[in-house]
């Protein structure tokens, strides 16, 4: 498990700010219970658990501006 600062990827944030808000949209209209809080445990909780323990304990470089 990963403790301290998450390594940045410049790719993957020009992705997430770009094509994920109208595919999400999409879903949100068609899967019924996507986006809501507390769905991944339900779909998957060995994978929730442990991204829980790493959001903790990790952290981004934007949280030092903050």
């Amino acid at each position: 498990m990963k403790f301290g600062l998450r390594t940045p990827s410049v790719k993957r944030s020009l992705k997430v700010r770009t094509t994920g808000r109208a595919k999400r949209m999409v879903k949100k209209a068609v899967v019924p219970g996507y986006g809501q809080r507390g769905m991944g445990v339900v779909k998957n909780p060995k994978r929730a658990a442990r991204n829980a323990v790493y959001k903790r304990t990790t952290f981004s470089i934007w949280d030092l501006f903050k």
